[in-house]
């Protein structure tokens, strides 16, 4: 797998348990790079697997459900958590990546997506969409 800014996947505990991660270091404020993955209109600029979401508008917050399309599927979710800078969700009923941001100096921040174990592939995904919230974030500033 490949370094992401200087960090390899890891395997971590969090507040879900073990997980795989994967992170990058944006040179961006932790707000504008949280703004973009708590906003659903955002989604389908960064993430891969996620075309379009629905039955959302504007930010989620903790018990937020909608549905998010998928290779042309449209998927139930519910967000679990949401709060210090941290989100999790369940997509059709299974726990799904987390989400985080913390800061890394000066008008940068880490963001890390926290993969189930058993989903550990999906973290090349993951670090596919940590580029492009880069690349959002920079278009947006």
């Amino acid at each position: 797998m490949n370094v992401v800014s200087g960090r390899r996947p890891r395997i971590e505990q969090t507040p879900d348990g073990r997980r795989f991660v994967v992170a990058r270091v944006v040179d961006a404020p932790l707000d504008e790079v949280w703004d973009v993955l708590v906003t659903v209109a955002h989604w389908p600029e960064w993430g891969p697997s996620v075309s379009a979401v629905r039955g959302v508008e504007g930010a989620i917050e903790e018990g937020t459900r909608g549905e998010v399309r998928v290779a042309g599927a449209w998927i139930p979710f519910v967000v679990e958590t949401c709060r210090d800078y941290r989100w999790t969700w369940r997509v059709a009923g299974v726990p799904a990546t987390g989400h985080r941001v913390k800061p890394a100096g000066v008008e940068r921040c880490e963001v890390a997506f926290e993969v189930p174990l058993c989903a550990a592939p999906y973290a090349a995904v993951c670090a596919v969409a940590l580029r492009r919230i880069d690349e959002t974030v920079s278009r947006r500033r």
